[in-house]
């Protein structure tokens, strides 16, 4: 029998996933001003969107490490989390990237985030969370399936 591995077999890691984009951003801001301008407040509203997405990966690992599995996207998974954030989605670290997405750039007054958005997402779908879904349905079945028909994918 051939010697299969334990693991969803992710095309890109989601943190350099959301690097690239962050640092995309960074570069068009630089270097394509666009003729808008971020008011202070906008500033604020886009650090509360960067803390939010950041607490979002701080309650996953916490949910994570109470149900005693990796949060690894390219480590094997021993259980389904579905408490905590995740009762409201299943990826609350991924749309906590999206809010450090949008939010990081705009604390910085460079909205070029927002578009990226456009690209981050459907990527993070194609190169990891359909991954992630197929290898979670194999391994748990129905245990998968019904937790992924209660709750959405993102919101």
């Amino acid at each position: 029998m051939k010697n299969r591995k334990d693991h969803a077999d992710v095309k890109a890691h989601p943190p350099i996933l959301l690097l690239i984009h962050v640092g995309a951003a960074w570069l068009l801001g630089r270097f394509t001003v666009l003729p808008i301008i971020v008011s202070p407040l906008i500033r604020g509203i886009g650090l509360l969107l960067a803390g939010i997405g950041f607490l979002l990966g701080v309650l996953s690992l916490y949910a994570f490490t109470k149900a005693r599995t990796t949060l690894n996207p390219h480590g094997s998974v021993t259980s389904i989390v579905s408490s905590g954030v995740y009762r409201f989605t299943r990826n609350p670290i991924y749309l906590g990237m999206v809010f450090m997405l949008i939010g990081f750039p705009l604390a910085f007054g460079n909205v070029w985030g927002i578009p990226l958005v456009v690209a981050f997402i459907p990527l993070m779908n194609k190169l990891v969370i359909e991954r992630e879904e197929a290898y979670l349905e194999k391994k748990f079945g129905e245990g998968y399936t019904g937790y992924k028909s209660r709750v959405r994918r993102w919101l």
